[in-house]
């Protein structure tokens, strides 16, 4: 169709690259350089956020990938080899975070790192890599909302590319890939506010403020989605899990302020510093 971006960037010795690796590879290779300088503020070592993505970006691959093939696993059924096929698509935000979670949790305490402090240190950059992943949603026409018209598209004032790729099949639809993106560079903004003002979070508190804002944003989003993943019957899990990480996170912030010894992030003195 006239107007439609090719998802295929360029070819590799025969091989097809997709602008859904290229937009994925440079959103992590971002949140890398800037995670790694914020380590070395707070007093950790650059290669700490290097050799964790040895351990994280396989474990959130992973995870990512199997989170969507077991919520989509009629496809997957009888023709198993697909599962590890992922150029196309495929891969589950939420799947990727508890992996590459579980890999951070481990990595950290294998380094003697306080681990709230480098989920603090990942949080922006990881939101801002979401806001770029979005895109190569985008380039995959996928990750969209439900049929409406040109007017309509028009009417937000969006470049003419993104209103001609919002055709789908003959059907302009929402794009709700653009609203998420938006949603997560505007919480990279407000995170890195938060995380600049002195005194203000405290250890931990950076991340749980991402999850806060990510899920929030996700919950509505996703109701709007028309390529959700469902679990018994109509219910979106990408909606469940947002509601859990929204309430834990907002429930774990009340329980550990109670606590005395808590830590505030402090990133311009190396260190953090006890509350009082």
């Amino acid at each position: 169709m006239l107007g439609q971006v090719n998802p295929v960037a360029f070819n590799l010795f025969g091989i097809a690259v997709y602008w859904y690796a290229v937009i994925i590879v440079s959103g992590i290779v971002l949140a890398v350089w800037l995670s790694s300088r914020e380590a070395i503020r707070v007093g950790l070592k650059e290669d700490d956020v290097i050799d964790f993505m040895l351990w994280g970006l396989p474990s959130a691959i992973i995870g990512a990938r199997l989170y969507y093939v077991i919520f989509q696993w009629k496809e997957y059924v009888d023709n198993p080899i697909e599962i590890i096929l992922t150029r196309n698509g495929g891969l589950a935000i939420y799947g990727g975070l508890i992996g590459g979670g579980l890999a951070l949790f481990f990595f950290t305490r294998h380094r003697f790192i306080s681990t709230w402090t480098f989920l603090d240190i990942a949080a922006p950059s990881v939101i801002l890599a979401q806001g770029i992943g979005r895109w190569g949603n985008f380039m995959n026409h996928e990750a969209y909302g439900p049929a409406t018209s040109r007017g309509f598209l028009e009417g937000l004032h969006l470049p003419k590319f993104i209103i001609d790729n919002m055709n789908i099949d003959g059907t302009y639809h929402q794009p709700t890939f653009l609203y998420e993106s938006l949603w997560n560079v505007l919480g990279f903004i407000v995170l890195i506010f938060l995380r600049k003002k002195q005194h203000f979070l405290k250890e931990g508190e950076v991340f749980l403020s991402y999850l806060i804002w990510y899920s929030f944003g996700r919950f509505f989003i996703e109701g709007m989605r028309t390529d959700s993943l469902y679990a018994f019957g109509q219910i979106r899990v990408s909606q469940v899990v947002s509601l859990v990480l929204f309430f834990g996170a907002i429930i774990t912030i009340i329980v550990r302020r109670k606590k005395a010894t808590l830590k505030f992030y402090d990133r311009n003195h190396g260190t953090t510093k006890k509350a009082v």
